[in-house]
């Protein structure tokens, strides 16, 4: 019988059919993907598939697939192919002689050995081999063939789109590995969500914190939400304003390198800022999410859908330069940027249309630096090449974006929520614009969100540092 292939229809072979000695294969290569389905559809994450430093000391000497992935492999041929649809598993037994690798070309083969009329049931010799020749596994099959003869339409197997949050955020923590935590202003951490973000940026080594507030009220919240301070100083204010406005001074005697909003508004610390000469550069303060969207292939900046209401050409033009120099801080060589609107073309009645079409003529002049420009882009051209051909649009920019600047903070912040509570992405903030770093996060965000933004910070810092000045950020 020929190798599996993807014929439109699939036909089964019932049991007045089938004779002994009669086989059928199909070959298969190993993935990562294949593997890391497995782990995640049996629940089966036994180190020795899923972490190559644990496995590499083991006896294989580096990840293998689950035993039970091939002994799948003799499934999927008997259930589709042969004898195929109204195949009935009665009993399977199964040796497992060596272990398959990433790569490894499996050719599985089941061959009938006894037919029982009685009760229409196979025995079957079951081999899977690999590219050299190995046996890897081998047993014996016992199923029920089917009497109906079935000819239908192949199904096609739901896509398996694998996204790993807690892998993206470790590789995220990791560019901080080597350097040092910052004094960070927590200003008035007053809920469980900020103190925990706090201390748990901390404890993965992101920063010194210094928590500013109510004490009372600080240490009470630790102890009803069992968050260690240790490491902790805590300087005491009597309330959110005040506690702002000494984050701010801090900051502007460079006492600390970063702020972290704790339970205020946005606008009382952002206000405080911006009383401090010290701590202005002559740009907008502007602030930029960057989010893992499981169907997209890279990290994507979203820029401003938390502080600019409806920024004017002048404000988007701070706005983008800031996410850029931003982008390159976090190691994107060339940062690609798509200027989003409801269309592609340029409408004069359409003003965020306007703003793209010139924001892009100054990236050609000189006056936006760094990255690379092109808008308007609706969303669909923006994020996906293929959207974009079907238009007849050619852009360096589609469907390879690492930063989306939004018309206004309605449509950001209505895409940023998208993108979390719909496409399942992991997000974090920073404010930009300021001569140091603001790590801002919602109310509604978790622990690892709060921890992944100070990380933000914490690159922004040091970059100021190796640049010997306060640079704009």
């Amino acid at each position: 019988m020929n190798d599996q292939t993807s014929n439109e229809l699939i036909e089964n072979h019932v049991f007045d059919e089938i004779t002994v000695g009669q086989s059928a294969r199909l070959l298969r290569v190993l993935t990562l993907e294949d593997i890391r389905a497995f782990a995640a559809v049996s629940g089966d994450t036994n180190p020795a598939h899923m972490d190559p430093e644990y496995a590499n000391d083991t006896l294989f000497h580096g990840v293998i697939a689950h035993g039970m992935w091939s002994a799948a492999l003799i499934s999927a041929l008997l259930g589709t192919e042969f004898p195929g649809p109204g195949t009935i598993y009665l009993d399977q037994a199964l040796h497992f002689a060596k272990p398959v690798r990433v790569g490894d070309t499996l050719t599985v083969t089941v061959t009938v050995t006894i037919k029982n009329a009685q009760d229409h049931s196979l025995e079957l010799d079951c081999q899977v081999v690999n590219q050299r020749g190995a046996c890897v596994l081998s047993g014996t099959a016992r199923v029920l063939a089917p009497v109906t003869k079935v000819r239908l339409p192949r199904a096609i197997a739901p896509r398996i789109q694998l996204f790993d949050p807690q892998a993206r955020f470790k590789q995220l923590l990791a560019m901080g590995d080597q350097l040092e935590a910052v004094r960070c202003a927590v200003v008035h951490p007053c809920d469980a969500g900020s103190l925990s973000g706090a201390m748990d940026s901390a404890r993965h080594g992101l920063i010194v914190p210094v928590l500013i507030g109510p004490e009372e009220r600080i240490r009470h919240v630790a102890a009803d939400a069992g968050i260690d301070l240790t490491g902790a100083e805590i300087i005491a204010q009597p309330h959110s304003h005040a506690a702002a406005e000494v984050a701010a001074e801090m900051a502007a005697t460079g006492q600390v390198e970063m702020l972290m909003k704790g339970s205020l508004h946005t606008d009382e610390l952002v206000r405080a800022v911006l009383s401090k000469p010290q701590l202005r550069t002559g740009r907008r303060m502007s602030h930029v999410f960057r989010f893992d969207v499981p169907l997209y292939h890279k990290p994507l900046l979203i820029t401003d859908a938390a502080l600019n209401i409806r920024p004017s050409l002048q404000d988007k033009i701070d706005i983008v330069q800031n996410a850029i120099d931003f982008a390159r801080v976090m190691g994107v060589k060339v940062p690609k940027v798509a200027i989003l609107a409801a269309v592609e073309v340029v409408n004069p009645s359409m003003p965020s249309t306007l703003d793209a079409a010139a924001l892009c003529k100054m990236a050609d002049r000189g006056q936006i630096t760094g990255g690379v420009l092109d808008g308007p882009l609706a969303f669909d051209n923006a994020i996906s090449m293929a959207a974009a051909e079907i238009k007849h649009i050619s852009s360096p920019v589609a469907g390879h974006a690492d930063i989306f600047l939004v018309p206004d903070l309605e449509s950001g912040n209505m895409l940023a929520k998208q993108l979390e509570y719909l496409a399942g992405a992991s997000g974090s903030g920073l404010v930009l614009g300021a001569r140091v770093p603001i790590a801002l996060t919602s109310r509604a965000e978790g622990p690892s969100n709060r921890v992944a933004s100070a990380l933000l910070g914490l690159m922004v810092a040091h970059n100021a540092r190796r640049t010997h000045a306060r640079v704009a950020w």
